[in-house]
C-alpha cells in the first residue's frame, strides 16, 4: 500500500514537471524583445472600404401613393478601384447606381426614388450594396444604407 501511494505521488510530481506554464514574451510587431512599449500610441486602424455622406435618410411624412426622391453618395475610401456588382432593395424602391468602376477617391452617386403605393404601415427600407471587390477572406465587400418614413393613410 505504501509503494502505491509512493508511486503515485511520484507520478504526480512528474506531471506536474512536464506541464508548466511557461511565459512568453511577446513584442509589438516591429519591435525587438525587451525595448520598452509606448503604450500611448494609438492603433492603426484601417480605412473604411467607403464612406457615406449619409447611412439614413428620414423622409418624414408621407402620403399613401407618393413618390419621394432621395439620394445617397459614397466616396472610394478603399485605396483601390472599386465596383458595384449588386444593389438590392424593397420593391417600392427604384435606384440609378454607378454601373463602371470607381477610382480611389472617386465618388458614386445613388438617385432613389421611394413609392409609397403598395405601403400600409410606417418602415424603415434598406439598401443592400454589394461590390465586386472582396475582403481579405475573400468575402465580397458589402454595405447599406437606409430610409424611413411615416405613412399617413
Amino acid at each position: 500500500m505504501r509503494f502505491k501511494t509512493i508511486f503515485s505521488f511520484l507520478t504526480l510530481l512528474l506531471f506536474l514537471a512536464c506541464h508548466t506554464a511557461q511565459k512568453v514574451q511577446y513584442s509589438p510587431v516591429g519591435q525587438t524583445p525587451g525595448q520598452a512599449v509606448n503604450h500611448t500610441q494609438t492603433p492603426q486602424i484601417p480605412n473604411p472600404f467607403v464612406s457615406w455622406d449619409k447611412k439614413m435618410v428620414d423622409l418624414g411624412k408621407v402620403k399613401k401613393g407618393e413618390k419621394r426622391t432621395l439620394f445617397f453618395d459614397l466616396t472610394n475610401t478603399s485605396g483601390q478601384e472599386i465596383q458595384i456588382d449588386i444593389v438590392d432593395a424593397c420593391e417600392c424602391t427604384k435606384i440609378d447606381f454607378p454601373r463602371g468602376p470607381i477610382a480611389p477617391g472617386g465618388k458614386g452617386h445613388f438617385d432613389v426614388i421611394f413609392d409609397s403605393t403598395e405601403k400600409d404601415a410606417s418602415e424603415t427600407i434598406g439598401i443592400t450594396i454589394v461590390f465586386r471587390n472582396i475582403d481579405t477572406a475573400g468575402n465580397p465587400r458589402i454595405e447599406s444604407v437606409e430610409y424611413k418614413f411615416d405613412l399617413e393613410k
